[in-house]
């Protein structure tokens, strides 16, 4: 019996695992609702993030001071007037050469140190003044109540901050850090300031002080000369905006759109100005220095044409390197033909060598210039035909020794033909040399007439070359010279400079940093990027069940009921709490699933046996078990508990039993079932607990003593309530779930993993459980019905939890706690 009952299970968890394979996973793709379900109770975070992103928006701006930038554009023409002077072409390829250089050069005239000491000197641009204000300090520029005259002694004093106070109309305070302690004083308008560091002298800019000027905190900078090069640098922006039009943009950038203004306008004028003073004197200078080397070199030019005159009348020739260079050629091409003669010479040696061989001499695979290079070189083609016929022979020779003696008839015929060819073959190698050698002869007599003329040449290209440097060098320095002369005389006189301002500066309207749409678009989005980020992230680290909806759709068995929340205490352990509390909404949700079990029973029978299991320990099968058992008994109706999860028990901590003595013990035939009966607060309630845990339970189960406990227990009792133990971590309740009416199913909400309404799904498909249905536990607000409870124990199969069950508070009052409510 026993070996039928072990194949039983085997077969059993065998057909479950099998449909593993073709099952869906729980909540496989794109859940909508859960989705939708998440956005509801994420909206007030998007909103708070999109507010985050639009008042930190609004904080950059409120703390970034803006910037203003002002621009002008300049237009820089060369009039030429060369056509007049018949030179119009020549005027064209100056200026087509040096407009781009031109443009460049005039940029760097504006970014130089000339225009910025110039326009630090016009503008009073030394000394910056600022009124600090709640969250930034602002540049006053032409509208500061005073002014700063000063002379610096400690180059340290330079680029630091002086604070200054106004007391009243003439006396003011000013401090500053010296040697890291504030220094200073009270002084009045006008009066000296002399310490050993500066000079200094402030004036009023304004008759009056007003009340606003008094609680105003002002500062002034003085800067030096390396600070202000680097704020124009950091500043001005000068380019070429347009190679073709000659046109220059000039843009300059500052947190004050007055002072930027102000600073591109003066650069036009200074720019102006110093090229409008520059006139043609470095021109005139150079002029006058080409004319005197004209002079001289003309001169010196008349005397090296005469001297070279008188030498080609002499020798007859005017170009004495030329003929050296025939004749070196003529030469090389002697050694040349020399060199293919002696190679000719040298392969005929080889060949000859090669002609009284008894061998063959192509190789398989090759042609006959392949093995025989010297062939090739000799490019003789009757030499080569009858070295092949030789090695044709040769071959046919060999193949005839293989198979006949020496001595034979065909192999001494075969021996006469290959020496014949060998003497025709000796014969054209030595015509054949003898040709060659009378060619290398004639090639040495004309070597030594060639030589015989080089040697005259050296004398005369000596003094050809002499002669020859002078005058060059004379010709080109007078043809340089004269290009000079005329590209400056038409610089001169053919060209004037015109400039115009195509757009003055303007003055900036807005700042173009920050700009505040830009800024409050980025805020904004940013807080509905993070929004969504947030629903994605909670979605996806959404893998519990939450509400009844999932686990409807999500499970193959029908819904029984949903237990609700239940805070009105924390239990340690799960309780029977439905005596104490019959008329609260957590008895009342027990009730209608009570009244759901009477519509599961197929049969018509008054007794009931029910199997309660979940797929791992904390989700609340022991409570469900134990308050469903009480309420089922408060209908009249015998309730007994069996506490099989022998492994961990639970049921006699609800009832706050002993466990000496229970299921163990009855199928050890230690304890009969009468002995491990207790009873309960409600007098139609009983249970059995675990006994001692042994260390076979499985093994238990599977004994016969347990089908005779069942019946014999159906006999006095109407329902029976098992608490398995979870079908997730052990197989002992899917053999039990076997034996019972109407197994169910616990799912926790916000605790049981998706995942483990596949193992509800294999037992419906896979095993055959039918009858197999579900309840919802510890539904909290929101999760479908809007109770709240939670409980707790840490014990369980490596999964510890701590909750307890609490009675259900008065819903929360007032428009805050309602939209809470709502949202979530």
């Amino acid at each position: 019996m026993a070996v039928d009952k072990d194949a039983e299970l085997e077969e059993l968890i065998r057909t479950a695992g099998g449909e593993e394979g073709t099952e869906d996973d729980a909540g496989a793709g794109l859940d909508l609702a859960t989705l939708l379900m998440v956005t509801r109770r994420s909206l007030p975070w998007m909103v708070f993030l999109i507010l985050l992103g639009v008042t930190a928006a609004w904080l950059y701006l409120r703390y970034t001071p803006p910037i203003y930038q002002s621009s002008s554009t300049l237009k820089i023409d060369q009039k030429s007037q060369s056509g007049v002077l018949g030179l119009e072409s020549a005027g064209k390829a100056v200026d087509a050469r040096q407009s781009s250089k031109n443009l460049a050069g005039e940029v760097e005239l504006i970014k130089s140190s000339v225009i910025y000491q110039r326009l630090r000197d016009s503008l009073d641009l030394d000394v910056n003044y600022f009124a600090e204000g709640t969250v930034l300090a602002s540049e006053v520029y032409k509208t500061s109540p005073f002014r700063v005259e000063y002379r610096i002694k400690d180059n340290s004093f330079y680029n630091r901050k002086f604070n200054l106070n106004f007391l009243d109309a003439n006396r003011f305070r000013l401090t500053y850090l010296l040697n890291g302690q504030e220094a200073g004083g009270e002084y009045r308008f006008g009066q000296p300031i002399s310490t050993p560091q500066m000079e200094l002298t402030i004036y009023r800019t304004s008759p009056a002080t007003g009340a606003e000027e008094l609680k105003v905190n002002y500062y002034f900078v003085i800067n030096d000369d390396g600070a202000m090069a680097r704020y124009f640098d950091e500043n001005l922006v000068v380019e070429i905006v347009n190679p073709e039009a000659n046109t220059i943009g000039i843009s300059f950038k500052d947190n004050n759109a007055l002072k930027a203004h102000d600073i591109v306008d003066k650069i036009d004028t200074l720019y102006l100005q110093e090229k409008l003073a520059k006139n043609s004197l470095a021109s005139q200078q150079t002029l006058a220095f080409l004319e005197g080397q004209l002079d001289e070199n003309s001169r010196k030019l008349q005397q090296a044409e005469v001297a070279l005159q008188d030498f080609v009348r002499r020798n007859k020739t005017f170009d004495v390197k030329n003929d050296m260079g025939t004749i070196v050629e003529q030469t090389a091409e002697m050694q040349k033909e020399r060199e293919e003669l002696r190679l000719k010479i040298n392969a005929l040696a080889d060949l000859t060598g090669l002609i009284g061989q008894n061998r063959v001499f192509v190789r398989e695979g090759q042609s006959l210039e392949q093995s025989i290079p010297a062939i090739g070189a000799l490019e003789n083609p009757q030499i080569a035909e009858q070295i092949s016929i030789l090695n044709e022979q040769q071959g046919d020779l060999n193949r005839l020794l293989e198979s006949y003696r020496p001595t034979t008839t065909a192999v001494q015929l075969k021996q006469e033909a290959l020496e014949y060819t060998r003497r025709n073959i000796r014969g054209l190698l030595q015509g054949t040399k003898e040709l060659l050698q009378r060619e290398m002869a004639e090639i040495d007599r004309k070597q030594r007439e060639m030589d015989a003329r080089l040697q005259l040449l050296p004398e005369k290209e000596t003094e050809l070359a002499r002669l020859r440097r002078p005058f060059e060098l004379y010709e080109k320095s007078y043809l340089m010279l004269m290009d000079k002369k005329v590209e400056f005389s038409i610089a001169k006189a053919g060209t004037t400079p015109d400039f115009q301002i195509l757009s003055p500066a303007s003055m900036p309207q807005a700042p173009i940093f920050p700009v505040k749409l830009i800024v409050y678009a980025i805020g904004l989005a940013a807080g509905i990027f993070l929004g969504l980020a947030l629903v994605a992230t909670r979605y996806l680290m959404h893998n519990t069940v939450t509400n009844i909806r999932e686990l409807e759709r999500n499970t193959a068995a029908p819904v029984l009921g949903v237990v609700p929340s239940y805070d009105k205490e924390k239990l340690a352990v799960s309780k029977l709490i439905v005596d104490k509390n019959p008329k609260s909404a957590i008895s009342e949700a027990i009730r209608s699933i009570r009244t759901n079990l009477e519509f599961m029973s197929t049969s018509k029978k008054t007794k009931r046996m029910i199997s309660i299991t979940s797929t791992i320990s904390g989700e609340g099968k022991t409570f469900v078990a134990v308050n469903l058992g009480g309420i089922i008994a408060l209908s009249d109706l015998r309730v007994i508990i069996l506490d099989l999860d022998m492994r961990k028990p639970k049921v006699n901590l609800a009832f706050e039993a002993e466990n000496t003595k229970g299921i163990s013990t009855i199928l050890i035939n230690r304890h009969s079932v009468e002995e491990c009966i207790q009873k309960t607060s409600i007098p139609t309630l009983d249970f059995i607990s675990a006994g001692p845990t042994p260390p076979n339970p499985s093994e238990l189960i599977l004994h016969p003593e347990f089908d005779q406990m069942l019946a014999h227990l159906q006999e006095i009792y109407d329902v029976v309530i098992i608490d398995t133990p979870p079908v997730g971590l052990v197989t002992d309740g899917i053999l039990i779930m076997r034996k019972v009416d109407i197994p169910i199913y616990i799912v926790r909400a916000d605790y049981s993993k998706k995942s483990f309404l596949k193992n509800i799904n294999k037992l419906v498909r896979g095993s055959g459980f039918n009858k197999l249905t579900t309840i919802l536990n510890d539904a909290r607000a929101g999760g479908m019905y809007g109770y709240g409870y939670g409980y707790g124990y840490g014990y369980g199969y490596g999964y510890g939890a701590g909750y307890g069950y609490y009675e259900e508070t008065k819903a929360p009052t007032g428009l805050l706690n309602r939209l809470r409510r709502r949202f979530s």
